[in-house]
Formats: structure tokens, C-alpha cells, sequence
């Protein structure tokens, strides 16, 4: 199906050459404001409130705990200072029960985050999913596939790495830093003036230092995107790029897009892994303040377990500064690929709107000067003008990118024409619901596709409710019903991916069958008998012609002996019909069918 559209664009899927879909898919990528992501990334969340309640609540208790630990340590100490040894008793009871109950909340907390992690990864990629089935064939065909695959694949994942290992860290991180300060506060107020001088300097270096941070892991993801789209690419089209001897060009530029993730990561982590560090010394700077405020104690101002406490508490105060800087740059990562997923969401899903059904339609189809072009500014269609009575088989002949294959995907409704109408019993198909549409015309590929499933699975692809007695049937006019019952489970028996079990002509006969199951008002058949040997392309022309009878057929033809018999042939060459008529008509004028079909048949170059 694309033939055409790749022959009238400037970039071409080439694998080993510049300027492929994933240089295209990077240069798309538009920066997202942090705070509208990270906003957006929240109405997941709320979809969640239950097990974040109970998340917070176990946090909460755990936080609760680790801040109230330590006075408990002060008192013991004092107590010991002053020999009251009968009341330590109970202290040292209830310091352990306070902290099996932090470990039992720090246990629940880790369960509920890898709960709340993988729910809101389910339901960010089923949207993904949704969006990208529901989205135009025009931007999947202008987009690399490995970049969108590294979008629901990496940054989905990124993202859920953060909820299950950081958003417990930064809900506990903010809590305990909140309780700790009130216990200094209530403690020692001077001495907890002293201990907080160290916040402004750990503000201004998480500001600056994140500043720089998001910039780089933005770009890691992009050149992430853009390295799945170069392996991609190149699996794909393997045998193209061993039969042209292209692996060096190949291997050149995934190392060049490597080289420069490489460059990038390394800036990524120098200034994600510096955040640790920064923090130690200015928290190493609160334990200097601390370890003088010592002198109090001395004075008599306060106890030796206080300033204990302080100790604890001038750590505990430091660690969730330095978790919250460790995991930034994990923060950082996930949204910026919160960014990329989002940018998907946000493009336009296909248009599928429409009235009118064709439930009741007998496949009178009219093109009206139709004008179209994959790339603004490179015309494929000029003023096309065709007219296909209900019934008729017409088949579409010409050389490659002559405009064969731009006609079925306007009929479809693949793509939108830029000019005139396309009518069906002379309704416009932009005003017919497009399921219905689809629903209603089958279509036989040049490139068969199959599903990893079993054969009546891929048979019933084309009409879900058909019974099992129709899809015998359907095999059996498309002569490979014996062919299904020799493989090991007959119908049940699974395919591989893209049916890679089966020879070429096997495919081909299944993906026939598979629209003798739709039975369409439309039947589109491209190039559909190419992959077959001659006298299996016999077998299958006979049971198109039972096929196509009482049914509007459009055939996209190659070789002119699969089309003789046609009612009308639309010789067409770069974008205009120049003939039309039968096969002894055209014949007999000499003129573009004619030198094609000598070149066919008479062995002669015209």
C-alpha cells in the first residue's frame, strides 16, 4: 500500500541512509512546560485516591515514628544521666514498639507504591495504545515506529520507576522534614534556628542544579527515541541492508546517535549524581553547628539529651534532602518522558465521524476531481476523475508511482484529499461513518499480514461473527482449505508473527480467504496473486472472479494478464488517468496500455 507514497516523498525509509523517520520523528519534538506535565500527570493519580490515602496514611504512622524515636532516645539518655532506671524501662518498651511499627508501615508503604506504580502505568498505557490505534495511518507512516515504541515502552517505564521507588520518598521526605522541624523546634528553638540555616543553601543548589539537570535528560530521551528507531529500522529491513552491503552505513549511524547519548547521559549523571554530594556538605555543615552547640550543655541551658536528639534530628533532617536530591534526576527523566507520552496523546486522533452508513449500499463509487499530495507542495493526484458502477470490475494499471495505490488509501479514508469529493451512491465517504466504511470493503495487500494467532483467529479478523461453516467455505473457494488442514491443529493451529511459519504463497492465500470471509460491498485487491506461482494465481483467479460477482472491485495490477477481463482499465501515469476502457479497446488505440503490455508480453521495450 506504499508503493506510491513512498516514491512521491523526499524522505524515504532507507535503512543506513540519512534522513529516514527518526530524524523526522526528533525534529517534531516540541519542549512541554515541567509544571502543565507534571499537572497532567497528577490526573492519574487521581484515578488512585484509595490506595494514595492509604499510602499517605502508612507514611504518615512511618514518618510519625522516625520523628518521635528520637526524643524517645533523649529521654532514655537523660534518664540514664540521672539514674532513674526504673522509668527507662518502659522508654526502651515503648522505643520498640515504635519501631516495629515504623518497619510494618515501611513494608505496607513499599507494597502500596508498587501497587499505585503499576495501576497508573496500566491505565497511562492503555491510553497510549488507544491513542496510537485511533490515530490517522498518515502520522504512524510520517513518524519512526521505534521512536513511538520507545515512548510506551522506556518513558512509560521511567515514569513508573519514579511512582514505586521515588513518590513514597518524596511524600515521606517532605513529612519528616516538616515533623523533624517541629520537634527541634519544640526541643531547642535556638538550637533549631541554628540547624535550619542550612535550608537556604539547599534550596539554591537543588534550583540551579535541577535547572541544568532537565535539560539533558529531556535530550537523552529524544536521542533514546531516536536509537529504538534506528535498531528498529534496521531489523526490519535486515535483508535490504545485507543485500546493498549497507551494515557499515547502518552501524555509522547508530554509533553517531550512540556517541552523542552517550555524551549526553554522561552530563545527565555528572549533574544528577553532584546533587549527593552538595547536600552531604551542606548537611555536614548542620552537623558542625550541632556538634557546637555542645557548649550549651555545658552552661546548662539543655540536656545532653537533647543535644542527643539534635544529632538524630540534624540527620534525619539531612537524609530526605538527600533522597529527594538523588532521586531528582529520576524525577527529572520521568517527565520529560511524561513530555513524549503526552505529545502523542495531544496529536489529533482520525477522523471517523460520519452520518451515513452503507448498510443499504450498492458500490457506485465517483472520484471528482480529486487532487491529493503526501507532502504539501509534491502533488500525486491531479484533477482525478473516475466512476465505478455498482458491480463493475475496474482495475488500475500503470507504472510504479503512478498514483494506483493513493487512490485505494483516499478510498479508505487513510488519508484526506486535499481537493474535489470521493462519493459512494453518491454520498461523500467524509459524511459515511468510516468503521462502517472499512466495515463494508475488504482489502487484499501485496504485503500479506498476519497475526501471531491461530489460522481461524486470522480468517475471522475480517468479520468477527462469521461461523465456523463460512470460514470453511471462504478457505475453500480460495483453494487453501487443504492446505489449513495439513498444518498440525488445522484451523486451531498457530501462526508465528506475520504468519512467518507459512511460505509467501500461503500467506497470500489466508489473506485471501480472509476477505472471501468479510464478504464486502468493495472488494480492493493490490497486486493480491503477486506472491503466488502461476498455476496457483490460476486457482485463486477463479475464485476471485465467484468472488467479485454482484460486488464493485478495484484491482491495482502489475502484471496485465490478471486483468484482461475486466469491464474497464484506468491506465494511469504520475497522478492522471490517460486511458480508459477494455482490454481489446486499448489495445487497439496503441497507446500508454498497449507499450505496457508489449513490454509485458512481446518481450519489447517501447
Amino acid at each position: 500500500m506504499a508503493e506510491d507514497k513512498n516514491t512521491s516523498q523526499v524522505n524515504m525509509k532507507i535503512p543506513g541512509m540519512k534522513g529516514g523517520p527518526r530524524n523526522r520523528g526528533a525534529a517534531v519534538e516540541k519542549p512541554v512546560n515541567g509544571k502543565e506535565t507534571f499537572m497532567r500527570l497528577m490526573q492519574y493519580f487521581a484515578k488512585e485516591i484509595p490506595v494514595i490515602i492509604a499510602l499517605f496514611i502508612a507514611v504518615v504512622v512511618m514518618v510519625v515514628c522516625s520523628v518521635y524515636a528520637p526524643k524517645l532516645q533523649s529521654q532514655a539518655i537523660d534518664y540514664i544521666s540521672l539514674r532513674k532506671f526504673n522509668n527507662l524501662n518502659h522508654i526502651l518498651i515503648f522505643m520498640l514498639v515504635v519501631y516495629i511499627i515504623y518497619s510494618i508501615c515501611t513494608f505496607i508503604q513499599t507494597r502500596l507504591s508498587a501497587i499505585l506504580s503499576q495501576r497508573i502505568v496500566k491505565h497511562m498505557r492503555q491510553d497510549l495504545f488507544d491513542k496510537i490505534v485511533g490515530m490517522s495511518v498518515k502520522y504512524l507512516d510520517q513518524h519512526s515506529h521505534g521512536d513511538i515504541m520507545s515512548r510506551m515502552t522506556n518513558d512509560v517505564e521511567n515514569i513508573s520507576n519514579t511512582v514505586s521507588q521515588s513518590m513514597s520518598s518524596l511524600f515521606s521526605g517532605v513529612l519528616t522534614i516538616i515533623g523533624t522541624v517541629i520537634m527541634m523546634v519544640a526541643l531547642s528553638p535556638q538550637l533549631a534556628l541554628c540547624s535550619c540555616t542550612t535550608v537556604i543553601l539547599t534550596i539554591f543548589a537543588t534550583k540551579n542544579l535541577s535547572k541544568a539537570m532537565r535539560k539533558f535528560y529531556s535530550r537523552r530521551q529524544v536521542l533514546l527515541g531516536q536509537l529504538n528507531g534506528t535498531v528498529e529500522e534496521m531489523v526490519t529491513g535486515i535483508k535490504t541492508v545485507t543485500a546493498f552491503d549497507r551494515q557499515e552505513n547502518v552501524c555509522s549511524d547508530f554509533n553517531n546517535t550512540s556517541d552523542e547519548l552517550t555524551k549526553v547521559g554522561i552530563k545527565a549523571e555528572i549533574l544528577g549524581g553532584s546533587m549527593g554530594p552538595v547536600m552531604n556538605v551542606i548537611n555536614n555543615t548542620g552537623f558542625v553547628i550541632i556538634a557546637g552547640a555542645g557548649y550549651f550543655a555545658i552552661k546548662g541551658y539543655v540536656s545532653i539529651g537533647v543535644i542527643s536528639a539534635f544529632i538524630v534530628y540534624a540527620k534525619q533532617f539531612g537524609r530526605p534532602i538527600d533522597e529527594l536530591a538523588n532521586i531528582w534526576g529520576q524525577i527529572q527523566t520521568a517527565i520529560a518522558g511524561a513530555e513524549r507520552v503526552f505529545a502523542v496523546l495531544d496529536e489529533p486522533s482520525e477522523d471517523k465521524s460520519g452520518e451515513f452508513t452503507m448498510d443499504n449500499s450498492t458500490g457506485n463509487i465517483e472520484f471528482n476531481h480529486v487532487d491529493f499530495s503526501y507532502i504539501q507542495g509534491k502533488q500525486v493526484l491531479h484533477d482525478f476523475n473516475l466512476k465505478v458502477k455498482a458491480g463493475q470490475k475496474v482495475a488500475l494499471v500503470g507504472s510504479t508511482g503512478s498514483g494506483k495505490t493513493t487512490v485505494v488509501n483516499l478510498l479508505m479514508r487513510f488519508y484526506d484529499i486535499d481537493n474535489g469529493s470521493i462519493t459512494i451512491d453518491g454520498v461523500n465517504i467524509k459524511d459515511i461513518d468510516c468503521e462502517n466504511l472499512r466495515k463494508n470493503t475488504a482489502i487484499v495487500l501485496q504485503d500479506t499480514v498476519l497475526f501471531a494467532d491461530t489460522v481461524k483467529n486470522n480468517l475471522l479478523y475480517s468479520r468477527q461473527d462469521a461461523t465456523d461453516t463460512e470460514i470453511i467455505a471462504a478457505a475453500k473457494k480460495a483453494n487453501c482449505h487443504n492446505m489449513i488442514m495439513h498444518l498440525p491443529d488445522g484451523y486451531d493451529s498457530m501462526l508465528a508473527k506475520d504468519g512467518q511459519n507459512l511460505s509467501q504463497g500461503q500467506r497470500q492465500l489466508l489473506s485471501i480467504a480472509r476477505a472471501f470471509v468479510a464478504s464486502p460491498k468493495i472488494l480492493i485487491l493490490d497486486e493480491a496473486t503477486s506472491s503466488v506461482d502461476t498455476r496457483t494465481e490460476k486457482r485463486i483467479q477463479d475464485a476471485m472472479t465467484n468472488l467479485m460477482k454482484n460486488r464493485t472491485s478495484l484491482i491495482i495490477a502489475h502484471r496485465l494478464s490478471t486483468i484482461q477481463d475486466a469491464d474497464v482499465i484506468v491506465v494511469m501515469d504520475n497522478g492522471r488517468v490517460v486511458e480508459t476502457g477494455n482490454h481489446e479497446s486499448l489495445l487497439a488505440a496503441k497507446g500508454r496500455y498497449y507499450e505496457l503490455y508489449m513490454t509485458q508480453f512481446a518481450g519489447k521495450a517501447i
